[in-house]
């Protein structure tokens, strides 16, 4: 059905403008809601669907498992002897080799291998396979290569628990590929520190071997430091948690289980109360003393063949003169090339101990560094080394930086700049005067050479997202290595290997980095003379500003006496013009 409806209208309206005009509001029709057409329709239920024209992927992480080598060995014995000759019977032995040279094939073997031999013994001789050309010229400069340092290995701590690895030590021989590592919990008053389960081990690794500890040393306590002995290398001394001191044979294993047990411990009424922070060998006729220092404020000096008693102690005080407050020893240092009798000491005062005892009678060879600000670290000395090869300049490291020493001052001569973290460690070079390694609290490794510049350090690199413990170096100023082994908080060594330009000497370094440190002692001697001066000139003033307000006072005393006597005077003469009237009267009337 076609519904049509026809407008029609005149030719004349059509262009006319629209007129709208404002009117009432009209409702035209209303519809209100109702059910009743429900059942007629069926309610449908949203559905939302995102659609993406990206492909979906996922991502997961697969790590492999630690795979466990061992090493083994084979043991060749004599043998190929004929089954009617016995081994073990040299009578045999001697009637077989008499019957074997008398036949013709034997001579007529030897008679042919004989020039082979011989020729191949010549060629021997004729060159030398492992000889090293160019030693002393083969200096490379410090531009010439970029500093880098790329890791070798990891060494993790076998045990369940985490612990810091509190020190590392190198074999004495380069020739040896082992390193002690300490393993503590140094945090104050942390839960694990109760826990029965808690572990005591040490460990001494193989570089060549990180899946195993080739030597586990378990003592009574946690070891906080350990150090091989530089004459037997078979014998270490360690540092406890409780404040004992432990000696270890390495000669002298458990037949069962294979770890070494202490040999030598320390009794607790003699020994630290505090954890034992750092211990040297020391220089002596037998090669078995030690010294070690403690947070209780003592050094004490042992025999690790009997460690009932210490040979001697020394109480470490922050004022020489006056005896003052027992300072806690948090770093020690020991060089016998600087002297057989000066040792060094970092405090919790950020100030550094001397200790010669040549000077016994003066102090008690105690002499303390200036404790003005400025001079001295903000915090512990968690660091103190002595420069391998001019051994008359150390190294502090404290707080946010690192300073250079000359044990003839008592204030640094250079400082680093502040670090954007807390410094932990630190070590010199063993082979270049001029560079040393500082560790800090987020992980990082820096390298500064004094050589190349001082204001900043040439590399920077991540170990890890751990805090950095300690640190040490391999080698001597006599033999050249590339590798250091840094330890964090988790108990993790990583062991790295540095770029020819960090481990081999520069030209004229040594003058370099020599004449660098004079000169900075130099300033540092002006500086200490001119505030003398300053000193001396204000005290001067102050005891003329003393004697001019001595001389007022006593022109003041001598002003009082004087206008006392004057009003003495005035009292007199006043008392005797009163009597003189009185006086005239009487003569009057007579």
């Amino acid at each position: 059905m076609e519904v049509a409806y026809l407008y029609s209208k005149p030719r004349s309206e059509f262009g006319k403008p629209c007129k709208f005009a404002n009117g009432e509001t009209t409702v035209l029709h209303s519809i209100l809601p109702t059910k009743d057409y429900d059942k007629d329709y069926i309610d449908k239920k949203s559905c939302e669907v995102c659609i993406s024209t990206i492909p979906s992927m996922s991502e997961s992480y697969v790590n492999t498992e630690n795979v466990a080598t061992k090493n083994s060995s084979i043991f060749h014995t004599e043998g190929g002897w004929p089954k009617d000759v016995d081994m073990t019977e040299q009578t045999d032995l001697a009637r077989f080799r008499k019957k074997a040279e008398k036949d013709e094939s034997y001579l007529s073997a030897v008679r042919k291998l004989a020039p082979i031999a011989e020729r191949c013994m010549k060629q021997n001789y004729t060159s030398d396979l492992y000889q090293h050309y160019f030693e002393k010229d083969n200096l490379f400069d410090h531009c010439s290569e970029p500093p880098s340092a790329k890791g070798l290995a990891v060494f993790r701590d076998p045990s369940n628990v985490k612990r810091s690895a509190t020190s590392i030590d190198w074999h004495p021989e380069i020739s040896s590929s082992k390193i002690a590592v300490s393993y503590s919990i140094m945090k104050f008053q942390d839960e694990r520190l109760n826990s029965p389960n808690l572990p005591t081990s040490s460990y001494i690794w193989d570089i060549t071997n990180s899946n195993k500890p080739c030597i586990e040393l378990t003592p009574q306590s946690p070891l906080c430091c350990l150090r091989f002995n530089p004459k037997s290398t078979d014998i270490l001394v360690g540092g406890c948690y409780n404040g004992l001191i432990t000696c270890f044979d390495l000669r002298k294993p458990d037949a069962t289980t294979g770890s070494c047990a202490p040999t030598e411990t320390s009794i607790a009424e003699t020994s630290h109360h505090d954890p034992v922070n750092d211990v040297h060998w020391i220089s002596s006729k037998t090669g078995h003393q030690c010294v070690s220092v403690s947070t209780d404020g003592k050094m004490m000096w042992w025999d690790t063949r009997k460690l009932n008693e210490p040979l001697d102690s020394l109480i470490l005080y922050n004022d020489t003169n006056h005896g003052g407050v027992n300072v806690g020893g948090c770093s020690l240092e020991y060089n016998s090339e600087a002297g057989p009798t000066k040792y060094l000491v970092g405090t919790e005062l950020g100030t550094v101990v001397s200790v010669n005892l040549r000077n016994r009678k003066v102090n008690n060879g105690v002499s303390m560094s200036d404790d003005a600000l400025g001079k001295k670290h903000l915090g512990p000395i968690y660091c103190i080394r002595r420069n391998p090869i001019h051994n008359k300049f150390f190294m502090t490291i404290g707080d946010w930086t690192a300073k250079i020493w000359n044990e003839d001052l008592k204030s640094p001569i250079i400082s680093t700049r502040y670090h954007e973290s807390y410094l932990t460690g630190g070590c010199w070079s063993p082979v270049r005067a001029g560079v040393f390694y500082t560790i800090d609290a987020i992980g990082s490794l820096n390298v500064w050479d004094f050589n190349h510049r001082q204001n900043d350090s040439v590399l920077t690199y991540n170990v890890g997202r751990v805090p950095l413990t300690s640190i040490s170096a391999q080698g001597n100023p006599q033999v050249t290595s590339n590798l250091l082994a840094v330890g964090d908080e988790d108990g993790t060594v990583s062991l790295l290997e540095l770029c020819k330009s960090l481990s081999l000497s520069q030209k004229d370094e040594k003058a370099n980095i020599l004449n660098t440190f004079e000169r900075e002692t130099r300033k540092e001697k002006n500086l200490e003379a001119r505030e003398r001066e300053f000193k001396r000139s204000v005290t001067s003033q102050n005891q003329d500003v003393i004697v001019e307000n001595e001389d007022d006072a006593e022109g003041d005393a001598i002003i009082q006496d004087i206008e006392e006597r004057f009003r003495k005077l005035l009292a007199n003469e006043t008392d005797e013009k009163s009597e003189e009237p009185s006086n005239m009267m009487n003569f009057n009337k007579d």
